[in-house]
């Protein structure tokens, strides 16, 4: 057979295909639940597996270093008798071979596969964004191109109002930097969170001194041999020092496309995390998942998903039957804010409020047909650790209970 090993023999040779948060979950997983045999992560970063989520936030802002980046030491993977190929990339995946062929035609053979090939940044075709200056934010190297920019005084454009445009605002603004948010949709976090909401975080960012534009789209960014400008759809024009796009992630699905397997906006998978193909498995951003809760298949962008998608492909990989079911939950920080979100609110037919917004203090329950189907939690952990139960129970409770503060979180059950 082709490939660098023979699949020959009692030692099996897992190949975990990219080198993200998933990945390094996977690999603790196989390693602590008795897996032995060889285990190779492939990752095109130079980095070992890192978190993402703190980039936009303390890793940007300097109050996090690299190290606490880390998922584990870098040292961890070599004292586990993990083989880590970093700066690597995978070009095909053969699954009549199962083999995998890395960038310049070495091949390596597999007994069973894992996908973590996550996510990328989703590009805007607009004039001038390839100028020095123009930033996308998904990697440590793209933190560090944005910080060495980010100085006291600096104008900064971030094109989009979502999660990551928000978190880059206060982390900028910070730093010191005249912070402007421009976001296309009529208000920001549109695809995440209610209008209350909404509300309540433009109403934040203001109050901290960030200008935020909704409705307004982006026609070109202009300078000579840098960034110096950004141009707005109605006309206007803001000088920037630098901008940063963040108008969403699409899921790495090509490589599993090409090899003959399922994909619809992400790599299907079951609930065991399971391919069509038997020997081959997909964790994390990149797969289209079942959850029965929701009664309907998914595609995550989270931590949390990657985590536990990981450790279920790392049970299924290892003969078991683990079935991933859970509510979704995703957070952000912002300034002194941290909104948590339990479950998912698309579809939903009636917002509640409980608590004052004012305050900085409140909860977004959403219902459809009177069942709880998500909550967004500010500065309110009862409501959101609580939520999380009654989203998987299909709770229905009144709307004026959920509103009524005299009635404690804890005894909506």
């Amino acid at each position: 057979m082709t490939g660098e090993e023979s699949q020959s023999g009692a030692q099996e040779t897992y190949v975990v295909i990219g080198a993200g948060h998933a990945a390094g979950q996977a690999a603790v997983s196989l390693r602590s639940k008795g897996f032995t045999g060889r285990l190779r992560l492939i990752g095109e970063e130079s980095y070992a597996p890192y978190q993402r989520p703190p980039l936009s936030k303390a890793f940007l802002s300097g109050d996090l270093g690299l190290e606490r980046l880390y998922f584990k030491p870098p040292d961890y993977y070599a004292k586990n008798n993990i083989d880590l190929k970093l700066n690597t990339t995978v070009t095909r995946l053969d699954c009549a071979a199962k083999t995998v062929t890395l960038k310049g035609g070495r091949e390596i053979a597999y007994d069973k596969a894992l996908l973590t090939t996550g996510s990328r940044v989703r590009k805007i075709p607009l004039p001038g964004a390839d100028l020095p200056g123009v930033f996308y934010l998904r990697t440590i190297a793209d933190v560090e191109g944005i910080r060495a920019l980010c100085r006291k005084g600096a104008k900064i454009v971030i094109v989009g109002g979502g999660y990551i445009g928000l978190e880059v605002a206060a982390s900028s603004k910070k730093l010191g930097l005249e912070v402007t948010v421009l976001e296309a949709e009529s208000r920001v976090m549109a695809r995440a969170v209610g209008k209350p909401v909404s509300d309540f975080f433009e109403k934040l960012h203001a109050e901290e001194g960030v200008t935020i534009r909704t409705g307004q789209a982006v026609t070109a960014l202009e300078g000579a041999g840098k960034l110096e400008r950004v141009i707005c759809g109605d006309g206007t024009t803001l000088d920037a020092d630098l901008a940063v796009i963040g108008v969403g992630i699409v899921p790495n699905q090509e490589i599993a496309q090409e090899a003959g397997l399922a994909v619809d906006n992400g790599i299907v998978v079951d609930a065991a995390c399971r391919t069509a193909d038997p020997c081959v498995f997909a964790a994390g951003d990149c797969t289209n998942h079942p959850n029965n809760i929701f009664g309907r298949r998914l595609r995550l962008e989270s931590v949390h998903n990657a985590l536990e998608q990981a450790k279920t492909a790392a049970a299924a990989m290892r003969g078991a039957a683990p079935e991933y079911n859970q509510v979704p939950w995703f957070w952000s920080d912002q300034y002194n804010v941290k909104l948590q979100i339990a479950g998912l609110s698309q579809g939903y037919d009636e917002i509640v409020l409980r608590g004052d917004p004012a305050q900085r203090k409140f909860a977004a329950f959403y219902l459809k047909d009177g069942m709880l189907i998500a909550t967004d939690a500010i500065n309110a952990v009862p409501e959101y650790m609580t939520s999380r139960k009654l989203i998987a129970a299909h709770a229905r409770i009144a709307p004026e209970r959920l509103a009524d503060l005299s009635v404690p979180m804890k005894e909506m059950a």
